[in-house]
């Protein structure tokens, strides 16, 4: 082994064992890891691979998944050829190109420049009307064009109270007078079943990085606060450490019923997924149809 690696054995001086220990240490709600991190060139290109991959559900949702989602909010919906929709978080495009085969005018917002340019490639080669826009939505500026916008598997979840807020507050300004916000959320129930394991690998390449690097991962719960973290340290050969944190805010109907009506949307209808399951109690997501109203 340290033949292959040699600087984790032979300069064990590099790592910096006082900022592991710290790490150990359960940091407050949303405390931030790496900044760049969905459009790191390497990582953007792992996630790439697994939302094109058909046979998981780690970054988007098989396809046949994906299939009854955007059959069952179009007919939920009452949407029409021609109407215009926002899809936030939208990624490789694999429910803008479904949304647009049935007629409809789709606009895709992601913060993965690798996502994004896949997404205009794919919508070019089928000749696909989709406009594209590589943005933080925290940042959309748009004002009353959609008919009905959707941020799909859990991607409202990792976002801290004040940036939640701002992204509704967005959603709310850029829908028509009684668009409707479709969106789905995670439960603690399904938290547990899906949390980080406490654990550490090593690899020659892999999900974080290209080269020899070690792998903590490490789970902390806050259950008071229904916030869940997975919190990935990543040390590379040379000593480096990086730390990317996934942060996870888990709803029941009365909590995400509250953050919607704060930021003037009324909830219409719960599910227990996007594809019209109907909503059960212990369900480990929660399919939300909230329709905007005035604010």
């Amino acid at each position: 082994m340290s033949q292959e690696n040699p600087n984790l054995i032979d300069n064990p001086s590099q790592l910096n064992l006082d900022l592991l220990q710290h790490l150990q240490e359960k940091p407050a709600p949303f405390t931030p890891g790496e900044p760049l991190f969905w459009d790191d060139p390497h990582i953007s290109k792992q996630m790439l691979a697994t939302h094109l991959d058909p046979n998981t559900d780690l970054a988007s949702r098989r396809p046949e998944t994906i299939d009854n989602t955007v059959a069952w909010i179009v007919e939920t919906l009452g949407l029409r050829p021609g109407d215009p929709v926002l899809d936030l978080g939208c990624g490789p495009g694999l429910y803008t190109t479904r949304f647009t085969e049935r007629g409809l005018q789709v606009s895709g917002v992601d913060y993965s420049r690798r996502s994004i340019e896949y997404a205009k490639q794919q919508a070019a080669e089928q000749g696909l009307d989709i406009s594209y826009r590589y943005q933080n939505y925290l940042t959309l500026d748009d004002a009353e064009q959609y008919k009905a916008a959707f941020l799909i598997f859990g991607d409202f979840c990792p976002l801290s109270p004040e940036k939640r807020a701002r992204l509704l507050q967005n959603i709310h300004r850029a829908l028509l007078p009684g668009g409707r916000f479709v969106l789905d959320v995670s439960t603690r129930e399904g938290r547990m079943l899906w949390k980080g394991q406490n654990r550490w690998y090593v690899a020659d390449g892999g999900f974080w990085k290209p080269g020899w690097h070690l792998v903590l991962e490490e789970g902390f719960d806050y259950p008071e606060q229904a916030i869940y973290l997975d919190q990935f340290t990543v040390i590379e050969a040379d000593g480096k450490v990086s730390v990317y944190r996934n942060w996870f805010q888990d709803y029941n109907r009365e909590s995400i019923t509250e953050e919607l009506e704060e930021s003037g949307f009324a909830v219409e209808s719960f599910w227990s997924d996007l594809t019209g399951a109907p909503y059960r109690e212990n369900t480990e997501w929660i399919g939300v149809v909230a329709r905007k109203s005035g604010h």
